[in-house]
């Protein structure tokens, strides 16, 4: 089930949180709980059961972890919790990469090595169907047992609490990644307002929006570059613009409708994007992209490596591992490896060379034109289709310059690019804000967010299935 769903809108969230509100404060758990099984069983009946394994698993370390705290036997607990978390994690989603890796090494020596050419050396690939959302509720459970291990917060005593941490539907699929800590006092006592209600109402409403009327005809757009092999040079830049703004208003409408989610049920999830293109360098653009992720991986892994605080060798070493790590969590793929590295190396640059080097406007654009092609990367099908589309962005691959079918597809698509050039900046909340001032706003942003709805409800109805790019995460 996804959020942009008629059956989600008109169906599941009502009946939620009628059941939910009728509920004694003590049920509300279980009531969460039972709603984000139904959610998950919708797309995965069979990893259901995965999800519960995760959760029993993590309750049990983490009470083992508090009952023997300052032990030796502790830390055990808490590499086991580590290891289980991420062999289920590898196994799911990384085992058929690393085989068909090791089978393309043999390959290669079969075929160049004359006394293994007799050999059929090659495995055979596990088949097994990505789980949706394990890497985000891995990566929140890990948290929470490494948390109880250093003494951060508690160990959570009720099951069914700590269960509904873990599979609560706003954030489960695409996050926001939410740390126990963040919602640790709101499991045991939370409050629904009628301006927390209205509040989560319009914010998921805005994110619909983003999804439904800009993600999606974008995404169109991406679809019809990567189903063509005429690939001008005109054609791939409208591809690789549009594919920049197609992620970020798919992945931060869906950030927005989870933390609206979140407050409607009384939960105060973190914010997860903060205008990512206005960034005038590589490392302010990660401050403000996915902004939980960059605060795991810092809190999680960059900061115990030593952070910056080590030696420039090791330092190197540090960033080098984690962005390694970032690329390789986004997807089992090479390019989501060229991905990270890409940026790992942007990053050290920018520290040694590249700090104030330039006026910002220039900044701004390098800032851009780096993260457009990084997209472009993180989006190709191999490593080969990547270096296709860049090399065609730049006239490359003997590309056309343009041709009718690209002029006739820059004029049906510059009014949803020009629009999502201009979400994608402040300038929107900067106008609502100054819109609140006036009394009128009070009568008329109940009609706008009706009005939106109603108009992403035709999209639903009207359109195809059109499911989040980080679901396949």
């Amino acid at each position: 089930m996804v959020f942009s769903s008629a059956t989600f809108l008109y169906a599941f969230l009502p009946l939620t949180l009628l059941i939910y509100f009728i509920a004694p404060k003590k049920a509300r758990n279980a009531v969460l709980l039972v709603a984000s099984l139904i959610f998950y069983a919708f797309g995965e009946p069979v990893y259901v059961i995965l999800l519960l394994v995760s959760s029993v698993s993590d309750y049990l370390h983490s009470l083992y972890i508090e009952n023997h705290r300052g032990m030796r036997s502790a830390k055990v607990a808490l590499i086991s919790s580590v290891i289980i978390n991420l062999g289920l994690l590898g196994f799911f989603k990384y085992a058929d990469f690393f085989i068909g890796t090791i089978n393309s090494v043999f390959l290669f020596l079969t075929d160049n090595v004359s006394f293994l050419s007799a050999y059929d050396l090659e495995i055979p690939l596990i088949g097994v169907t990505l789980p949706i959302g394990i890497s985000f509720y891995t990566f929140q459970t890990m948290s929470y047992t490494i948390d109880v291990y250093r003494g951060r917060v508690h160990a959570q005593k009720n099951l069914i609490s700590l269960a509904t941490f873990v599979c609560l539907f706003p954030q489960l699929i695409a996050g926001p990644i939410v740390l126990y800590a963040d919602v640790e006092k709101e499991l045991v006592d939370r409050q629904t307002r009628i301006e927390d209600l209205a509040l989560g109402i319009r914010r998921f409403v805005i994110g619909l929006g983003k999804k439904m009327l800009l993600a999606n005809t974008l995404g169109e757009l991406c679809d019809k570059f990567m189903n063509t092999t005429e690939r001008t040079v005109l054609f791939s830049w409208l591809y690789a613009i549009a594919f920049a703004l197609h992620i970020y208003f798919d992945f931060s409408g869906y950030s927005d409708m989870a933390i609206g989610l979140g407050r409607m049920f009384g939960f105060r999830f973190p914010e997860n994007f903060n205008y990512p293109y206005q960034s005038r360098s590589i490392a302010e653009f990660w401050r403000r992209w996915h902004m939980t992720l960059g605060g795991w991986f810092r809190e999680y892994l960059y900061i115990p490596l030593g952070g910056n605080r080590v030696s420039t060798r090791k330092w190197i070493g540090n960033i080098a591992i984690v962005w390694l790590l970032t690329g390789l969590w986004h997807g089992a793929a090479w390019n989501f490896i060229l991905w990270g590295a890409m940026f790992g190396l942007l990053l050290a640059t920018e520290k040694f060379w590249l700090k104030d080097w330039a006026p910002a406007l220039f900044r701004h654009v390098y800032v851009l034109l780096l993260v457009v092609i990084s997209f472009v990367i993180f989006n190709a099908t191999s490593v080969a289709d990547a270096f296709d589309t860049i090399g065609r962005m730049f006239g490359g691959y003997g590309a056309e310059l343009v041709n009718e079918e690209s002029l006739h597809l820059l004029r049906s698509y510059a009014v949803p690019i020009v629009l999502g050039i201009i979400g994608a900046t402040a300038l929107p909340k900067k106008l609502a804000l100054r819109l609140e001032k006036h009394k009128i706003v009070t009568v008329l942003e109940p009609i706008f967010v009706a009005g939106l709805l109603l108009l992403c409800t035709a999209c639903i109805i009207g359109g195809s299935f059109n499911p989040f790019i980080y679901f396949r995460f």
